[in-house]
């Protein structure tokens, strides 16, 4: 069975969370994983078009209950008339996860992935850092600053 990388980020971001996002993509494709997303816009439509853009496979998990408004790079798009709730799926369905930028619905899925545990949860890019009561940074999620080296945080390629 083929890896599968949850890439989660903000419906609408600016040009380094989609160059981030894009690159990441396309290194997913390049090492023949399935990258699954929310399937809208922003850094979801960013990684499934750098995915595509080497032939990957994209797998959008969408919040409605129809493929309205699916992103074009999608090979694959699911209707789950879920709302929100899709974002526990789509980080249940990952090897990893992988979050690029931050919004408060990316901040859901940080959290969800890191309450799954058994995967690795990595940071590209700013966006958030959790810190506890004592102002210290929490425990757990790794951070990158390139796609790169964001692949190689997950420890799925040896």
């Amino acid at each position: 069975m083929a890896v599968q990388v949850a890439v989660c980020g903000p419906a609408q971001c600016g040009e380094t969370e989609w160059t981030l996002a894009y690159e990441l993509g396309r290194l997913l494709a390049e090492r023949g994983a399935v990258v699954i997303c929310g399937g809208h816009g922003g850094v979801m439509a960013a990684v499934a078009a750098g995915a595509r853009s080497r032939d990957g496979l994209v797998v959008g998990v969408l919040p409605g209950a129809d493929r309205a408004g699916a992103g074009v790079d999608l090979s694959v798009a699911i209707a789950t008339g879920l709302g929100q709730a899709r974002n526990s799926v789509i980080v249940h369905s990952g090897d990893a996860v992988v979050v690029v930028g931050g919004s408060w619905g990316t901040l859901s899925e940080l959290a969800l992935a890191m309450r799954r545990g058994g995967v690795p949860v990595v940071q590209l890019g700013d966006g958030w850092r959790p810190v506890g009561p004592d102002g210290q940074e929490l425990p757990g999620v790794r951070h990158a600053r390139t796609p790169a080296e964001a692949l190689d945080l997950t420890g799925l390629w040896g």
